[in-house]
């Protein structure tokens, strides 16, 4: 039986660690572990979710679930469940007992050092790129046994298509990316035509009618070229000699988005080795299954810049086929002496920028793609290095299992955002004071969690930007710093700060508070914006040269509303309760964050939100921004523009619904057949609470909050539907967390709200 393991590590001397593993959840494969009846409810949880597959895509993190609420049991306290009709009232009592259900069942969910585990998959393209780099290695069995393949395979089988296809995402129609890269990890792992009710079969068929896997994407070329299944001349040039360029040039790597510059700069390196992988009797039959003529007589040349219609979210103008092709051109006389010995160097540079990366983060990495891509590039320098063995055990860092099976998450989970959000869930209720053991564990992970230093050496050299201060998304041990988790990682500990310290504990140190500060100081951008891990350091019209096909808004740190709203809000309570520190830059940071906020709001009132679904996200943030920064609906045309947006798209049934495809589109979607959703009715109630519209008309935040007094279930918990987070327009992450974290927020914000008139 699987168990989750929490802030582990020590016992084992390739992992290293800046304070003791706090945060890490790594799931563990006990044979020993579990009661007959235990097994049966995992199975039970399983089955029903193979059933209900191709209706809902989420898993519910039920895995997790039984093992907490066995690991921290509740008092049973009789709370009714309550469901009201149309005519009914909400009333104090009634809120009070669904948040008091709410809160209890929440609590349960919290792990011993104070962190709020959950799943963040979605993603399909991750896990095909570790297996594929770990069976190149020879580590596939040592790092992940039978058990973990057996899970891996079980999610795969369970997200396939009802067409055979796979997609980007679990929720996504099938892709050329996804399906090519789900099949390679079937047969990697062993599975043949008919394993899995013809899984495997299926999905060939549905790959060979849509052109073959030519036609997949940028990086599924570069994963089949790693294994040996596609030409490296397929590809278009990834050249490692850009670390070679002048520093000044806006086209450098150093200038990339962070997520950007460590993806590519591995990616250069093995292109630019042109590894490939051992022969193996699966690759071969893999030329032979994944093409519908003869893998011998496939132009690679043509082949570069094809691309299923089905991916092909952002397509190459002219002006960059032209640049790749000139560089394919070029690249002919790095190859050949004396040229080859600027190759020699620039490969020598990535790699010493690669193991400055690994050596941060404890070899966890950025995310996902940049761990894996990372830990191969270690293995082609040195099959022997110390690097890869260091960062074989951080693998499992990154895995989550749940009822649908084992995925590769997109980051090392969400420990420090899901927490501060938690904790400001918690506190927006009344009765927060009755949950002061909760908040003391979230408080001293929040400490925990800070980061102390800076990078070693030259941060410039490195292109990091400072960190000391600040906090990250997911680990201290993660390190890398990210503008809005610092903002709201400083927001709550201020937030806890004036509460008792019999309650929650002692307050962060000054000196750490004004590091906090400092960092979100130095992360405003000219205009005022807030990208996400630094200022942005190049032209936005490098997004022509975007190579990805799949995946927009990749090169430049980009500014968005959702970091800009978190510096204004952190910065904001920093004044009240330090109103002399930096007071003159404070005031500065504050204006411009909210000129830019404004500026960015669209002509229909909403703003668009990067790093969630969608414009009930963004319009959330927006709205908080600019109250943080002293507006209010009867002063900001901005504010009551907002409120006009989010009432025009609330349901009949008084919630609000968003599809994922909005952030496609970049046009509000509803959900299909206009089905509320927990999370983004929860949105718009805390935009409409903090604007002020509870005071204008309370009848529209009635309703809301009675959908989510009746879609709360009998245990307490709200539904599992569909995803609500994305990244980069095509991508959608799964942040299992928020069904209850901003249901509870929104009910809690309204409570409080309600006692008060």
């Amino acid at each position: 039986m699987w168990k989750l393991k929490i802030a582990g590590g020590e016992e084992n001397p390739w992992l290293r660690t800046t304070n003791n593993h706090v945060g890490r959840q790594v799931w563990e494969f006990d044979p020993e572990l579990g009661t007959p009846e235990e097994i049966a409810e995992v199975e039970r949880a399983r089955e029903e979710f193979r059933k209900n597959r191709f209706h809902m895509k989420n898993s519910r993190d039920s895995l997790m679930k039984m093992q907490f609420a066995k690991e921290n049991p509740i008092e049973i306290i009789n709370l009714p469940q309550i469901k009201l009709g149309e005519k009914d009232l909400i009333t104090e009592e009634i809120l009070s007992n669904s948040l008091g259900r709410a809160l209890r069942r929440f609590g349960t969910f919290q792990a011993h050092d104070g962190h709020w585990p959950a799943d963040f998959g979605a993603p399909m393209f991750l896990m095909p790129g570790l297996i594929i780099t770990l069976y190149v290695t020879g580590a596939l069995s040592s790092v992940l046994g039978w058990e973990h393949q057996r899970e891996i395979l079980r999610f795969i089988y369970n997200h396939q298509n009802e067409d055979g296809g796979w997609g980007f995402h679990i929720e996504g129609h099938s892709t050329m990316f996804g399906s090519v890269s789900s099949y390679v990890v079937l047969r990697l792992l062993g599975e043949e035509d008919e394993d899995g009710d013809g899984a495997v079969r299926k999905g060939r068929e549905w790959i060979l009618n849509h052109r073959g896997a030519t036609y997949t994407t940028q990086w599924g070329k570069f994963w089949l070229s790693v294994l040996g299944v596609f030409d490296w001349a397929g590809n278009n040039p990834l050249l490692p000699e850009m670390m070679l360029l002048p520093e000044f040039l806006p086209f450098h790597p150093g200038r990339m988005w962070a997520l950007a510059c460590t993806t590519y700069m591995p990616m250069a390196y093995i292109y630019g080795k042109r590894f490939v992988g051992r022969m193996t009797p699966v690759v071969a039959s893999l030329r032979e299954e994944l093409f519908p003529i003869p893998y011998e007589q496939i132009n690679w040349n043509l082949a570069r810049n094809h691309c299923a219609e089905e991916d092909l979210y952002v397509r190459h103008p002219l002006i960059q086929d032209i640049l790749w092709a000139t560089l394919q051109k070029i690249e002919h006389f790095f190859l050949q002496w004396p040229c080859d010995k600027l190759r020699e160097k620039a490969l020598r540079i990535v790699m010493e920028h690669i193991h400055y990366e690994d050596e941060a983060s404890q070899y966890i990495c950025v995310g996902p793609v940049n761990k894996t891509l990372n830990m191969l590039c270690c293995w082609v320098e040195n099959q022997n290095s110390e690097a890869f063995k260091l960062h074989l055990p951080r693998v499992y860092d990154y895995l989550w299992i749940a009822e649908d099976g084992m995925k590769m998450q997109a980051y090392n989970g969400t420990q420090m955002w899901d927490t501060a959000f938690s904790i400001q869930a918690i506190l927006s209720s009344k009765i927060s004071e009755e949950h002061g053991p909760t908040l003391r564990k979230a408080h001293d992970f929040i400490k925990q969690t800070q980061i102390l230093e800076d990078s070693p050496g030259n941060l410039n050299s490195w292109y990091r930007h400072i960190s000391k201060g600040a906090w990250p998304f997911s680990t201290a041990d993660n390190g890398y710093p990210v503008s809005d988790c610092t903002a709201e990682g400083l927001k709550v500990a201020l937030l806890l700060s004036k509460i008792s310290p019999e309650i929650v504990g002692e307050k962060t140190e000054e000196k750490r508070i004004y590091d906090a500060v400092n960092v979100i100081l130095s992360f405003m951008n000219e205009n005022g914006g807030f990208g996400s891990y630094g200022r942005q350091k190049t032209y936005s019209w490098l997004e022509l040269f975007n190579p990805s096909e799949t995946f927009e808004n990749i090169i430049v740190d980009h500014q968005c509303v959702e970091c800009t709203s978190s510096a204004i809000q952190a910065l904001a309570t920093f004044k009240k309760l330090y109103p002399v520190h930096r007071r003159n830059e404070v005031d500065k940071c504050i204006t411009k964050a909210s000129s830019y906020i404004e500026k960015m709001q669209r002509s229909d009132g909403s703003w668009y939100g990067t790093w969630g679904i969608c414009f009930t996200y963004g319009t959330w943030f927006g709205v908080c921004g600019l109250v943080a920064a002293g507006q209010t609906y009867e002063s900001s045309p901005c504010i009551r523009k907002a409120c006009d947006f989010l009432l025009s798209k609330q349901q009949p049934s008084g919630g609000w619904g968003e599809s994922y495809l909005s952030y496609q589109n970049k046009a509000y979607t509803n959900l299909r057949g206009g089905r509320p959703h927990a999370v983004n009715t929860a949105w718009a109630m805390l935009a409409l609470l903090e604007a002020g519209q509870v005071e204008v008309n309370p009848k529209p935040l009635q309703r809301a909050a009675k959908v989510l007094v009746n879609v709360q279930m009998d245990n307490g918990e709200f539904p599992q539907q569909e995803i609500m987070g994305a990244s980069t327009g095509n991508i959608t992450m799964g942040y299992a967390a928020y069904r209850n974290i901003f249901p509870i927020w929104a009910l809690g914000e309204y409570h409080a709200r309600l006692t008060r008139t």
